[in-house]
């Protein structure tokens, strides 16, 4: 992770400086000193490019002067209208601008403590780098931005700020890490292993292997399963933040579910070859389930939450599931498998009844890369969310615009029900093309009980093939962010 520091507001005597302008504000304090020492140079620059301070606009001056090698300025746009999302962004900006430069600094000027920790989160985001299996990349290729220092007037309090921050990044970065990882080393018994580190912050973790998974009656996993010599595993994750309590002060845990394919052919109905590579990432919505239990872990979240996450590998082999196999879930109702590419939700549907059914949740979330119809649909600016609770949907939609990690309700109506009827079992697990977004959550559903729950369709949300300004091109850790908000404003006590 970038190394962040939070220090008194002085103007430094070398490295680069950024600088944070408020549209319509004239610059003060350390502005203004800056501006002096290079001779006017700032003004200047800011003139030519007729920069006003508004969002998401940015400056870049080279050697102005007073030993400092670089200058950016920032725009933040309207001061009524400065959030978290603006300054996570703002910071971004930031370390982009920066990333060529060693040591940077950036002057936060009348923003609050709190908000200078905002700034530091943004910058940390987008200074992320997948690095493990590079080896003869160039030095003048690579990122040189190690440190940053946060110019404040209460350094202590920005300080203290960020250990949130900090958690919230570190947990990001984690299912940006699982994400991005290769299929031949990230298998579901390696994946099980890394969530098995956590305990280390304090999770109870608990992996079940195919004897138990069998013994308790997953086969519609296990089905999904059958053709890899990677076998599955599913894991839960406990955190006890609330203090747990007994009898009637016990609180209901919040309970999050995570669709963990670590590599999918398709299976026996086989993807075609091009792209196949990108379906290292069909295990996001787990690998964000993960990031979220250890960003709520490492920053002592008051809540009681539980994590789940099955995973498996779906290959095509002599031992594959086949189109036509007819498969008993957990819940014992049975599914009639048309199309073994539609894996995910028979992972999710045995994970999710046995969810509801030990731990009596609050609420259920599901996260999964589970079709490309949502992409059809949503593209790549909203995930698809698919809730049978109004205040459950309205909760996530405010976490998402708050965040950034933007979520767009879609229905869900007996209607589309009669798409998945089946003429052997009690169900198919695809409905046709039409709907096939809608169909795979109507599927879902048949397995929470009438639990209030929502579903998270990331497939177009999980990995990104541009830059933003909060996140490098790559595996995003969609919904560790919005996810940790739901938690820290309504469910914390």
């Amino acid at each position: 992770m970038l190394d962040i520091a939070f220090a008194r507001t002085a103007l430094p005597k070398s490295g680069a400086l950024a600088l944070l302008a408020h549209e319509g504000e004239k610059p003060s304090g350390l502005w203004q000193q800056a501006d002096e020492a290079t001779g006017g140079t700032i003004a200047r620059a800011l003139e030519v490019a007729s920069f006003k301070g508004a969002k998401g606009k940015t400056v870049s001056i080279l050697a102005p002067g007073a030993g400092i090698a670089r200058v950016v300025v920032v725009g933040l746009g309207k001061p009524a209208e400065i959030d978290e999302r603006v300054l996570n962004e703002a910071g971004g900006a930031v370390a982009a601008a920066m990333a060529g430069e060693a040591v940077a600094a950036v002057a936060v000027g009348t923003l609050t403590a709190a908000q200078a920790a905002d700034i530091a989160v943004g910058a940390a985001l987008k200074a992320y780098r997948f690095d493990r299996y590079r080896t003869t990349e160039k030095a003048e290729d690579k990122p040189k931005l190690t440190k940053l220092s946060v110019l404040t007037a209460d350094a202590a309090k920005a300080r203290a700020a960020w250990e949130r921050g900090k958690a919230v990044a570190e947990g990001v970065f984690l299912t940006r890490d699982l994400v991005s990882e290769p299929p031949n080393v990230l298998t579901p018994a390696e994946m099980a292993k890394r969530c098995e580190k956590l305990a280390e912050l304090g999770l109870k973790v608990e992996v079940l292997g195919p004897k138990e998974l069998q013994k308790l009656g997953f086969g519609a996993m296990l089905g999904v399963s059958q053709g890899s010599v990677n076998e599955p595993r599913m894991v839960v994750m406990h955190w006890n933040g609330a203090g747990g309590g007994k009898g009637k002060d016990k609180e209901k845990p919040v309970v999050f579910v995570g669709k963990g394919v670590t590599f999918d052919t398709g299976g026996i109905s086989i993807k075609p070859a091009g792209g196949m590579e990108d379906m290292k990432w069909d295990m996001a919505g787990a690998g964000t389930v993960v990031g979220l239990m250890a960003t709520l872990a490492g920053r002592k979240a008051k809540v009681d939450a539980i994590g789940l996450v099955g995973l498996v590998e779906n290959m095509p082999s002599g031992s594959a599931q086949r189109p036509g196999d007819v498969v008993k879930s957990y819940s014992g109702q049975t599914i009639e498998v048309i199309n073994t590419d539609a894996e995910g939700r028979l992972v999710l549907c045995d994970v999710l009844y046995y969810a509801q059914e030990k731990y009596d949740p609050k609420f259920m979330v599901d996260l999964a890369t589970l079709t490309g119809a949502i992409i059809i649909g949503l593209g790549h600016e909203h995930a698809g969310l698919f809730s049978n609770d109004d205040t459950l949907s309205q909760r996530l939609h405010e976490a998402g615009k708050a965040t950034g990690e933007k979520v767009w309700r879609m229905p869900l109506d007996d209607a589309y029900d009669k798409q998945l009827r089946s003429e052997i079992a009690d169900m198919k697990n695809i409905g046709g093309r039409p709907a096939g977004s809608i169909t795979a959550a109507q599927f879902i559903q048949r397995f929470v009980n009438k639990k209030p729950w929502a579903h998270l369709d990331i497939a177009g949300m999980a990995w990104s093939g541009k830059d933003s300004p909060c996140v490098p091109k790559g595996a995003t850790a969609f919904g560790v962010r919005l996810l940790d908000r739901l938690v820290a404003d309504h469910y914390e006590g």
